[in-house]
């Protein structure tokens, strides 16, 4: 049964997965997440797509974006898994597909499901017991939001801004963010991605 078409908002938050191919794995080294990253942040201000999260996992990939046209997201990602691809299969001498088809997004329009999309991506690698903390994962945008990290791949989302004054009293709570969690909105998350649905 084919999908729904997809319902992307410009301006509006996105939360984006994009999985390997049979669960492969689509990371083997650590150049090749950088390589990806870099593919990312070309990709994103080609195409004005703003990043305000991710993780890279070993068969898969999180992303929170803000597409500043309609279509703005899904013409970055097309370009982000050519020129991806292109790489991996040189580097690692394979030829074919690497993803599975085309990237699951869910639109997001509430500053609730706002953060549980940070947490939910920047908390896998704890979920997935590669860490025991989310600082401790060098692959993801926590450091950056939660800690002050520069990355110039990360934008500030309007949300993330409004949580204080400055930089450090913003990223002190975005960390309480994550310290109090009183009521988690992982299964809401994942349903919505996997279906396509909006969080409201």
């Amino acid at each position: 049964m084919p999908r729904p078409p997809r319902s992307i908002s410009p301006k509006v938050p996105l939360h984006v997965v994009q999985r390997g191919n049979d669960r492969q794995s689509c990371f083997r080294n650590h150049k090749d997440r950088r390589s990806y990253l870099a593919a990312l942040r070309e990709t994103s201000e080609n195409y004005n797509v703003l990043i305000f999260a991710f993780v890279l996992m070993t068969n898969h990939v999180h992303l929170l974006v803000r597409p500043e046209d309609g279509d703005s997201a899904s013409k970055m990602m097309q370009q982000l898994g050519r020129k991806y691809v292109s790489y991996f299969n040189k580097e690692h001498g394979r030829t074919g597909t690497l993803w599975e088809g085309r990237f699951r997004s869910s639109t997001i329009f509430s500053e609730r499901y706002l953060f549980a999309c940070y947490q939910y991506i920047e908390l896998n690698p704890v979920r997935a017991g590669i860490v025991r903390s989310a600082q401790d994962y060098e692959w993801s945008s926590y450091r950056t939001n939660a800690l002050g990290q520069p990355n110039r791949l990360i934008s500030r989302s309007r949300e993330w801004l409004a949580l204080g004054k400055n930089d450090d009293e913003r990223a002190s709570r975005y960390r309480l963010l994550f310290a109090n969690q009183a009521e988690s909105l992982d299964e809401q998350v994942r349903v919505a991605l996997r279906k396509g649905r909006t969080l409201n």
